[in-house]
C-alpha cells in the first residue's frame, strides 16, 4: 500500500505538485499519465524515495521495487552476468557465498556452531527458493527478451537496452509487494512486451507506472492518476479504469462543459440586453435590470471559473536544413567488434550517400547499438575501416543520451552548438522546452524531456549525418508524431535504430542493414513485422 499526504515536487525550481494527497490499495494498478515535462518521473522518484520532497510524507507497507529511466549505476552490476544479477534481487547471490564459506568451515572443523550456522544458511536458502532460483531467474531473462546465449556476459558487455531488461527482471524476482515502474516497455520487442503485458495484469501488489504505451495502459492498469501541469503547480485528476475509458469520459466531460458554456452564455446574452431594455425606464424597471444584472454577473464567474482547455507547449520540431555534404557521406569496410570472445558482428561493408535514410534492425543484443557507437567515434573497431567524409558533420543521439552534459542547463548546451541567445530559445521552443525549464540542468529534465533536448542539441549543430538510437523513446503521443514527421522531412543523411514501425514507415528508408547477419536489402513494409519484434 502506498499513502501520500500533502506531498509538493520541486525538480530544479520547478514546482511539480503542491500539495498531493491520496492512497493506493493492494490490487490497484495505477498508469501515471500526462505529457512529457509534467512532472511524472519526478513523482515517481519521490515515491520511491529516489528523491526528496520539499513537503509532504510517502508511506510504502510492503517491500519496493524500483525501475527508473537511468541505466543502472551500480560499479559491481558491470562485473556480474545477467543470471548473478537478477539472482541478487533477493540476496541470494551474497546468501549462496555465505553458504559456500559456511560449508568449508563445516568440513575443516565439525563443532556444534559450525554446523548450527550451516543449517541455519541452508533453510534460508530453502525458504527463499533457493534450488529453483536461478531457473526462475532465467525464465524471467527470457520472457524479457534477452537471448539465452547472453546470460553469460558480463553486464559490462550488455546494450543499454539489455541491460535495462535485466534490471526490469531482478527487480520482478525480487518479489516486492509494491511495484513503480518508468516506461518499461522501452526496448522490449513484441514478444517481451506481450509478456510483461500479461505479467502486470495478473500482479498481485500495487503497481504505479509511466508509460505512454496505450497497450499497456489499457491492458495492464485498472486506475489512472493524470499528472497536468498548471500555471505554476501541477494537478492530479484520479480516474477508474483503463486508460481508453479516461479519454472518452475526459472526452465527454468537455463536450458537457462546452455545451453548459454555450447555454450559459447565450443566458448571459439574454439578460444583459433584457436588463439594457429596461436600465432607463421607470424606477421598478431600473430594480429589475439591477436584479438581472446580478443574475448576469453570476453566470458570468461561472463562466471564468470553468475550466478551459489544456493549454500545452506543442512540439513543432523545425530541423533547419543540413549543411552541405559530399556524394558519399560515409564508407564502412570489413567492419568487426566483439567483446572478449563475443563476437558482435564482423565484415560489414556498406557505403552511405548523401540524404539517404537508412535502416539497421535485428533482435536484441546484434549489435545495433555497438555499431552506432563505433560509426560516431564513440567505440573503437576491432577490425576494418570507417571513413567519413569531409564535409561530413555526424550528429549522434544516444539511447541512453550520453552525449547530454547532465550538469549544464538546456539553453547552455544548445548556445554551445554556435547559435544566438534568441535562435537557441526558438530551437528549444520547437521542441516544447519553454519557460524555466531551460535553464534546468539535463539531469533533472523527464525522460522525454532528455529526448527533445539532445535532437535540438543536433538540429542547432547543423549536423548533416545523424546517427540516431531509438529517437521517439519516452515521447508521448502528440510529441512522437511531431518529431518523426519533423525527422521524416529533413534532407540530411539518416542512419537510425528504432522499434518504432510507425516511425519507421514516416522514415521511409531506402535500404536495411539486418545485423547481426550483416545481409542490406531494399526496405518494404514487410520489414515494419521485423522492427517491432525486435
Amino acid at each position: 500500500m502506498i499513502t501520500v499526504s500533502d506531498l509538493t515536487v520541486e525538480v530544479g525550481g520547478r514546482l511539480i505538485v503542491d500539495g498531493l494527497t491520496f492512497s493506493i490499495s493492494a490490487g490497484a494498478k495505477v498508469g501515471l499519465v500526462g505529457r512529457n515535462g509534467a512532472g511524472k518521473t519526478s513523482l515517481l522518484k519521490v515515491l520511491a524515495g529516489a528523491a526528496i520532497p520539499a513537503k509532504g510524507k510517502v508511506g510504502i507497507k510492503g517491500g519496493l521495487g524500483y525501475l527508473g529511466q537511468d541505466t543502472i549505476n551500480d560499479p559491481a552490476a558491470i562485473h556480474q552476468s545477467p543470471v548473478s544479477r537478477v539472482l541478487s534481487g533477493r540476496g541470494l547471490g551474497e546468501l549462496s557465498t555465505r553458504i559456500e564459506k559456511a560449508r568449508l568451515r563445516l568440513e575443516a572443523d565439525h563443532r556444534e556452531a559450525n554446523i548450527t550456522k550451516y543449517v541455519r544458511l541452508i533453510e534460508e536458502f530453502e525458504r527463499l527458493d533457493g534450488y529453483r532460483a536461478e531457473s526462475e531467474a532465467k525464465a524471467l531473462l527470457a520472457g524479457l527478451g534477452l537471448r539465452e546465449s547472453r546470460f553469460n556476459l558480463m553486464m559490462g558487455d550488455l546494450s543499454g537496452g539489455e541491460r535495462r531488461r535485466v534490471e526490469l527482471a531482478r527487480i520482478l524476482f525480487a518479489g516486492s509487494e509494491v511495484l513503480l515502474l518508468d516506461e518499461p516497455t522501452n526496448h522490449l520487442d513484441l514478444d517481451a512486451k506481450s509478456w510483461l503485458l500479461g505479467y502486470l495484469k495478473n500482479y498481485p501488489g500495487v503497481l504505479v507506472v509511466v508509460s505512454h504505451d496505450l497497450e499497456l495502459l489499457d491492458e495492464s492498469i485498472n486506475r489512472i492518476f493524470h499528472l497536468e501541469r498548471g500555471h505554476g503547480d501541477g494537478s492530479l485528476v484520479e480516474f477508474k479504469g483503463n486508460y481508453s475509458a479516461y479519454r472518452r469520459a475526459i472526452a465527454e466531460r468537455r463536450r458537457q462543459q462546452a455545451e453548459t458554456a454555450r447555454r450559459a452564455q447565450g443566458e448571459l446574452g439574454r439578460l444583459t440586453r433584457l436588463a439594457d431594455s429596461m436600465r432607463h425606464q421607470t424606477a421598478t424597471r431600473a430594480r429589475v435590470a439591477k436584479t438581472l444584472d446580478s443574475r448576469a454577473a453570476r453566470i458570468r464567474e461561472t463562466l471564468d471559473d470553468a475550466p478551459g482547455p489544456t493549454r500545452t507547449q506543442r512540439v513543432t520540431a523545425k530541423i533547419p536544413e543540413p549543411l552541405p555534404c559530399d556524394l558519399v557521406a560515409l564508407e564502412v569496410d570489413g567492419l568487426c567488434k566483439a567483446y572478449g570472445t563475443n563476437t558482435v558482428f564482423e565484415d560489414l561493408t556498406f557505403v552511405i550517400e548523401r540524404g539517404e535514410r537508412f535502416l539497421v534492425a535485428g533482435l536484441n543484443g546484434a549489435g545495433k547499438t555497438t555499431l552506432l557507437q563505433v560509426l560516431a567515434g564513440r567505440s573503437e573497431l576491432d577490425l576494418g575501416m570507417v571513413s567519413v567524409s569531409e564535409r561530413a558533420s555526424i550528429g549522434y543521439f544516444a539511447q541512453e543520451h550520453e552525449e547530454l552534459d547532465f550538469d549544464a542547463s538546456c539553453l547552455d548546451q544548445v548556445i554551445a552548438q554556435g547559435p544566438t541567445l534568441t535562435e537557441a530559445m526558438g530551437t528549444l521552443a520547437a521542441f516544447g522546452l519553454v519557460g524555466d525549464v531551460v535553464h534546468q540542468p539535463a539531469g533533472t529534465l523527464s525522460g522525454g524531456e532528455k529526448t527533445k533536448l539532445a535532437l535540438a542539441v543536433l538540429v542547432a549543430g547543423r549536423r548533416n549525418v545523424l546517427l540516431l538510437d531509438e529517437p521517439t523513446n519516452n515521447l508521448d503521443p502528440e510529441s512522437r508524431v511531431a518529431i518523426s514527421t519533423a525527422l521524416a522531412g529533413w534532407r540530411g543523411t539518416m542512419i537510425c535504430v528504432t522499434h518504432d514501425p510507425e516511425f519507421a514507415r514516416m522514415l521511409d528508408p531506402g535500404r536495411v542493414l539486418l545485423l547481426p547477419e550483416g545481409t542490406i536489402d531494399y526496405f518494404s513494409d514487410d520489414y515494419l513485422d521485423l522492427i517491432q519484434l525486435a
